[in-house]
């Protein structure tokens, strides 16, 4: 992506930390909760990679074409998914911005450098994730382990299991998303 180098690391920082708790979050014993996580950390370190400044590497244009396979399978499972939850509408919407980036990026002129989106879809996407994170961000408060997680009887929830961090999680990855659509 295009745009300052500076702010362009933390939101590398930020995806990276974020999908990288994702793959912790696979270990829990709720198979639901390992499947979503498993979409969350590829999207975390997606975003992690698209993110990194091309003023310090400048991606060859094959991979912007990768990203944009990659994530468009990712929106076919989620929209397969989605026939069993309502959650998976939001993987869907992240894994066709992504889609989205990166076809912005292999069409502009520098091959990632500078390259503009159509401004509706640019602008639906904002409004989007806008209101995403403002939902997101109003329920991340504090919830008793025994009201947001679902963990087996007799096992204490463990770090795939806690709902607030979840959350966090999600906020941090819309933001992060918000974050890139900007620089469209």
């Amino acid at each position: 992506m295009h745009g300052p180098v500076s702010p362009g690391w933390l939101l590398v920082a930020l995806c990276a930390m974020t999908g990288g708790y994702c793959l912790l979050r696979m270990r829990s014993a709720v198979e639901e909760q390992r499947l979503a996580a498993g979409g969350e950390a590829l999207m975390g370190f997606g975003m992690a990679a698209m993110a990194v400044p091309a003023a310090a590497v400048a991606p060859p244009r094959w991979a912007w074409f990768t990203y944009a396979v990659v994530f468009g399978a990712a929106a076919a499972r989620a929209l397969w998914s989605a026939r069993t939850s309502a959650h998976h509408l939001h993987h869907l919407v992240g894994a066709l911005a992504m889609v989205y980036m990166a076809a912005v990026m292999v069409a502009s002129p520098g091959g990632g450098h500078g390259g503009a989106g159509l401004p509706l879809v640019t602008g639906v996407l904002l409004v989007y994730f806008a209101g995403y994170v403002l939902w997101a961000g109003a329920r991340l408060m504090p919830v008793p382990a025994s009201v947001g997680a679902r963990v087996p009887p007799g096992r204490a929830p463990g770090w795939g299991d806690r709902p607030e961090l979840a959350r966090a999680c999600r906020l941090s990855m819309g933001i992060g998303m918000f974050a890139m659509l900007l620089t469209v």
